[in-house]
């Protein structure tokens, strides 16, 4: 007989039993022992047809290929700029990766991109070493400038983007910012100082309460009471 013992966003343990019986499949972040279903991390639970899947609370980054990041430069080489991206990886954005404008010999990188400086890149490779190659040559990654740099747990970003973009777009609406998400948690607000502001809190309280149900209608309400 299959049961399943939790239900639509409920917050499990890890080694927490999710449902016995084979009707179900484990999804991510999810494993079957004997005839049972169980949670690897501590997260969220979504069941999407048969399927048991556990979204994760906490934990760090994890550098997929194709995905869209804040980086900071930390160091210039001869042929380009390592990236510090916020994990145990390190990153490098290549010459030839940086800009299509044609680079002489000996030009001063850092008159391109400068030490401390931000970046929106995205993964074009990750080894079994922790070494990443960035790519800055599609569209909508560029050098950043203005604005402010926040950061939240990488694990949220899909909560603060929401279904279809529908949270960030909210966000983007009412405060009247530009907003850029990075898979790695880094995010980039930009806008009036009141609306870098008011985007800012309610990133974070998005953050503070992902777990929570009614949180697009709760924003809605906190973005319109503060507006600027």
């Amino acid at each position: 007989m299959s049961n399943v013992l939790v239900q639509e966003r409920d917050i499990v343990i890890p080694g927490e039993i999710l449902a016995e019986g084979m009707d179900y499949l484990p999804g991510e972040n999810t494993y079957r022992k004997e005839s049972a279903i169980y949670s690897k991390v501590l997260g969220l639970v979504s069941i999407p047809g048969r399927v048991i899947k556990i979204t994760p609370l906490a934990g760090p980054y994890i550098p997929r290929v194709g995905d869209k990041i804040i980086g900071k430069v930390s160091d210039i080489t001869l042929n380009g700029w390592r990236v510090d991206t916020g994990t145990a990886y390190s990153a490098f954005l290549n010459v030839k990766d940086a800009t299509t404008r044609f680079i002489k010999k000996d030009e001063d990188l850092s008159e391109i991109i400068a030490i401390g400086d931000y970046v929106v890149v995205i993964l074009v490779n990750v080894t079994s070493q922790n070494l990443i190659d960035l790519t800055m040559k599609e569209p909508g990654l560029h050098k950043i400038s203005g604005g402010r740099i926040i950061h939240i747990n990488s694990q949220k970003v899909p909560r603060v983007i929401g279904k279809q973009g529908s949270m960030i777009s909210l966000i983007k609406e009412k405060t009247g910012c530009d907003i850029t998400i990075g898979q790695n948690g880094h995010v980039w607000i930009k806008g009036t100082t009141n609306g870098e502001y008011l985007a800012e809190r309610a990133i974070k309280l998005i953050q503070e309460k992902s777990h929570q149900d009614g949180l697009t209608e709760r924003m809605q309400k906190f973005l319109e009471d503060k507006r600027v």
